[in-house]
């Protein structure tokens, strides 16, 4: 890797700033004062600026518990960021997961393996996501029974040209239901609910695969760990 690319991944500074820093003599390389931007260095470099030990910063894997009002998009917009309540360094190379929409709440996971979150999101891994579905009026009897065999069959949606893939719906309350879905498309639980003639007026997620939120409060995040990880 070129040493002006390792501080800019190592750091604050952006190419031209970094450039700049070894222009001014103030990073040295293995105790050697280096200002070539071009200068090889690897994950064996002793790095240092200013001074300050660099590291790159290595693959992270985070699990978040998102709250009502927060978008999982990289932009900046009205609302706050999911990566916003994550104290990590570069936390803007984390990507999401699969996203919540803004008014969704529960899990999200996020991480910079672009690898690991196709292996998490691709529907051929069969990774199913738990959502706990609040609907404005009961689903119950006949209509209940023809809604568990719909989306178990698939549901031609709106501008689709393919049906869903088989969902499996059970109910908790007449108007509280659970949903397990092993694909993601835009919008994709309210779609379905409003194919079968039902409003869903709350949505949370309580799982991707075998990872829950546990004891994990609204707003709080956490790494994962190496299992957890692996488990995918």
């Amino acid at each position: 890797m070129r040493l002006d690319r390792f501080l800019a991944e190592t750091t604050d500074l952006t190419r031209s700033l970094a450039k700049k820093a070894l222009h001014r003599g103030e990073v040295s390389v293995d105790g050697e004062v280096v200002k070539n931007p071009a200068t090889q260095v690897d994950a064996s470099s002793q790095v240092t600026w200013n001074g300050q030990p660099l590291a790159l910063v290595g693959l992270r894997y985070v699990m978040l518990h998102k709250p009502a009002g927060v978008e999982c998009t990289a932009r900046r917009t009205l609302y706050p960021r999911a990566i916003d309540l994550i104290a990590l360094p570069k936390v803007e190379r984390l990507q999401p997961v699969g996203r919540l929409d803004v008014d969704t709440t529960g899990l999200v996971l996020l991480s910079d393996d672009g690898q690991w979150s196709h292996r998490v999101t691709s529907p051929r891994h069969r990774c199913g996501k738990v959502y706990r579905v609040t609907l404005a009026d009961p689903l119950e009897g006949a209509a209940l029974e023809d809604a568990i065999a719909r989306f178990a069959e698939g549901l031609l949606l709106d501008g689709e040209e393919k049906p869903t893939r088989p969902a499996e719906l059970a109910m908790r309350e007449p108007t509280v239901a659970e949903l397990t879905l092993f694909e993601g498309k835009y919008h994709q639980v309210k779609r379905m609910f409003a194919a079968i003639g039902h409003h869903v007026v709350a949505l949370h997620r309580e799982s991707i695969g075998p990872l829950s939120l546990g004891e994990l409060s609204e707003g709080e995040w956490r790494e994962l760990n190496a299992e957890e990880v692996a488990a995918f």
